[in-house]
């Protein structure tokens, strides 16, 4: 599977996604260079209630990497649940609207903050984006 067809099986799941992006979330293939962080979050039975956006519990269960350069999307990193404890859901994840590679929209949940990738990627082990 390529690094678009996962990222589209991962939005398109039955599991939480949070999305964190260095720039405007856009799967077209002539969309500007970006790189993303994908948060899995757990099912469970805390994970509905009490929090905003209802999120519950917020336990992160994977955490996945995807640069686009070139109009290509490529995973860079994959942390699975033994390695997921150093990524926290910032608290400001709020809606947020995502361009599919077709051109359609639709609306996630994730937050555009080009520092938090930046920490993010460095806590990967990943070079910074350019």
């Amino acid at each position: 599977m390529d690094g678009l067809d996962e990222i589209v099986a991962a939005l398109a799941g039955p599991s939480r996604v949070i999305l964190i992006s260095r720039g405007e979330v856009d799967l077209r293939p002539s969309a500007a260079n970006n790189r993303l962080f994908l948060m899995k979050i757990g099912e469970g039975s805390l994970a509905a209630g009490g929090r905003g956006g209802g999120f519950g519990e917020r336990k992160v269960t994977a955490v996945l990497c995807f640069e686009k350069k070139a109009g290509v999307w490529s995973k860079l990193f994959e942390a699975d649940e033994r390695s997921v404890e150093r990524y926290e859901v910032p608290y400001y994840v709020s809606r947020l609207p995502i361009t599919m590679a077709d051109g359609s929209e639709t609306m996630g949940y994730g937050v555009v903050d080009p520092e938090l990738v930046t920490d993010m990627s460095g806590k990967s082990g990943i070079h910074s984006p350019a």
